[in-house]
């Protein structure tokens, strides 16, 4: 048999032994000169479990800690395994019962990866653990193991492991579900009145804040703890809410879903490992056992879902809802107490900046196109829903974006759409079972389906997420009454009142089948999440204003030339235009006249906006009608303000007395 340059022969059915050069000097070349010997050494390990552990490099420390002494140029001779073992300690001490008064053991790692069948350890696995001085409950004989800060890849890996319908999409997301409750329950929300905050909180009629006492709330902790403490592991976040360095808070997310872990992992402000080292004890702590009910026949529990927040305490407790979202707005509702002590302001707002600088302020509720106006590639985004305003300028409070999903398209929202890939979090989404691709028209789970996302997600945020003080303050309503002007510049009492009532106006369907508007106000434009009295926030929004030589307007995203299902809502490419107009500050220098009922001042012209828009009654054919319309909006607006009239500011009322002038007259 001949082939080439080769020859071959063998007889009797016995193959010939072949021979190579691999034990030859690698100096040697072979013979012919073409074949080359790419063959490398074998792997350092003699079992499947060595070579496991070869897979994965130990993370090691970045920074050492800084000794006192000597200026702080020295450091201190800590190892990593001390550096552990306190940290661990203060994860224990998080989790001690109140009855106790001594924490779980604690060990950091997966209780799934501990040696299998028996096989040895690989020589450099350790696990760091503590364990309380005094051991006094069954909680006390087992471990429980902390899976502290973990990767979303990790986090990935243990959602899909343990966590029944948990799957990777087809763009690499994590889609998700959070069980019965797809949204916050605002009816089962609790804060703890005390002697300190009932007379700092806002109570009573029109509130969000339902109260509890300190006795229920320690009784849903222990719950709550409990529970947490029965697991083999538990996932703790600790991360930090503000990008203002010097105003920042320190939190710990202590939750048994690796889904809320990596939820919070994307919302919170991600600590660099220096950070982390140095991260000590929180300043709040989340306590998340959602996947257990609280007990009904404690005292202020009406259903088996309670979220309990104690400032006095610096703690929150969720017990019977997995929703995701009530950790994220449990911490606003805490810096909306906790900011205005040192003077700042708390907003529920999107915020971008001009490559010039100049900073806007979104405010709006659902459906009056905040997120669509707030996002702008010409404009760098700061942040989508939570802010602080200081005496350094804007801070997002977050370290990302929690954008709805129902009905999403690429075309219209490219940059939601890129951003949901690896990393983020699909809650309750609707996909294909065999391609994992996503339909977002698919409203099967709930309507509310969402993403969780890094704000590094967006191409043109801007990272750290601050900015000088705002140029601009935009107040969105979606008026489906058709009567408010697409534009107005309100003065400093208009701000406040028009900030203090938060409007807008739904569609809702009628029984007979005739759609017809529905005014929604919702003070400070998120009174779900505030803990002062609304006209507090109003006062230091004037009074940064002022300071800060900042111009409101109040901007009609809705209809124009009648209400719903007469007119037609105002063309977005003319809002655009409108919101370019106050960037550039072409409105500031713009002709106004003043309106009838409201009072506010409208301009007469913007360029690419058609001028006979910008008086409402001009689009109404039927005058009368609109002149009915607007004497019932403007009762509305009165309706809803009853609330907050009484409520003096400062020892004369007189700022009270302003904004109230400042509503609709007639």
């Amino acid at each position: 048999m001949e082939s080439g340059n080769a020859s071959f022969s063998f007889s009797n059915g016995v193959l010939p032994k072949i021979h190579t050069n691999g034990g030859a000097s690698p100096k040697k070349k072979p013979a012919n000169g073409i074949c080359h010997d790419d063959s490398v050494p074998p792997v350092k390990a003699q079992t499947i479990h060595e070579l496991h552990s070869l897979q994965k490099k130990r993370s090691a420390p970045t920074t050492p800690i800084k000794d006192g002494s000597a200026g702080g140029a020295a450091f201190a001779t800590i190892s990593e395994e001390e550096r552990q073992k306190l940290q661990l300690q203060s994860i224990s001490a998080s989790l001690a019962s109140l009855t106790r008064e001594k924490g779980p053991n604690v060990v950091r790692g997966d209780p799934a990866r501990k040696a299998e069948s028996g096989a040895p350890k690989a020589a450099a696995e350790h696990h760091h653990y503590f364990t309380p001085t005094i051991s006094v409950s069954d909680s006390s004989l087992k471990f429980t193991h902390v899976l502290y800060n973990l990767s979303p890849a990790e986090l990935y890996e243990q959602a899909i492991k343990y966590e029944k319908g948990s799957f990777i999409t087809w763009a690499g997301a994590l889609a998700t579900l959070s069980g019965a409750k797809t949204g916050r329950s605002p009816r089962d929300k609790r804060v703890v009145k005390d002697d300190v905050t009932s007379e700092e909180l806002w109570w009573g009629k029109g509130s969000p804040n339902i109260e509890m006492d300190e006795h229920t709330f320690l009784t849903n902790r222990e719950r709550a703890v409990d529970y947490l403490n029965s697991l083999d592991k538990v996932f703790v976040n600790d991360q930090f809410l503000n990008w203002d360095p010097e105003n920042k808070i320190k939190v710990r997310i202590i939750s048994a879903r690796a889904y809320h872990s990596l939820f919070m992992h994307n919302m919170c402000i991600r600590p660099t490992p220096e950070e982390l080292e140095d991260f000590g004890t929180p300043d709040f702590t989340i306590y998340n056992a959602g996947q257990f009910p609280c007990n009904r026949y404690t005292h202020y529990m009406t259903t088996s879902t309670s979220v309990d927040i104690n400032l006095a305490r610096r703690e929150m407790v969720i017990l019977g809802t997995q929703y995701a979202g009530e950790m994220k707005k449990g911490l606003f509702s805490v810096m909306h107490y906790l900011m205005p002590k040192r003077q700042i302001l708390s907003l529920h707002s999107g915020c971008n900046m001009g490559k010039d600088g100049d900073v806007a302020l979104f405010f709006g509720l659902s459906g009056t196109g905040k997120t669509t106006l707030s996002t702008d590639h010409n404009r760098y985004l700061i942040g989508d829903d939570e802010h602080c305003w200081s005496d350094n300028g804007v801070s997002n409070i977050e370290g990302g974006c929690y954008a709805k999903c129902i009905d999403l398209v690429q075309e219209k929202e490219p940059d939601i759409w890129n951003a949901i890939k690896f990393g983020t979090v699909l809650e309750n989404v609707v996909f294909d079972e065999h391609t994992r691709e996503v339909d977002y028209t698919d409203k099967s789970v709930t309507e509310n389906t969402r993403a969780a996302y890094p704000i590094e997600y967006i191409p043109n945020a801007k990272i750290p997420c601050v900015g000088p003080h705002p140029k601009n303050v935009i107040l969105l309503a979606c008026d489906a009454f058709g009567v408010l002007p697409p534009v107005s510049k309100l003065n400093l009492a208009q701000t406040m009142y028009h900030f203090i009532s938060g409007y807008t106006a739904l569609v809702a369907g009628t029984e007979d089948g005739i759609k017809e508007p529905q005014a929604t106000f919702s003070a400070c434009f998120g009174a779900a999440f505030i803990m002062l009295h609304p006209t507090k926030y109003a006062a230091m929004l004037a009074e940064k204003m002022q300071k800060y030589g900042a111009t409101a307007w109040l901007v009609n995203t809705g209809w124009s030339g009648g209400r719903y299902g007469v007119g037609k809502r105002i063309k977005l490419p003319y809002t655009r235009k409108i919101i370019d107009a106050i960037h550039s500050g072409e409105l500031l220098n713009a002709n106004y006249q003043k309106t009838e009922i409201f009072g506010l001042e409208i301009p007469t012209a913007v360029d690419g906006v058609p001028s006979e828009i910008f008086d409402p009654i001009n689009t109404w054919e039927d005058k009368a009608a609109y002149k009915e319309t607007l004497l019932k909006l403007a009762g509305l607006f009165k309706k809803n303000f009853e609330v907050f009239a009484n409520y003096k500011i400062g020892n004369d009322g007189n700022l009270t007395d302003e904004i109230l002038a400042a509503g609709p007259n007639f």
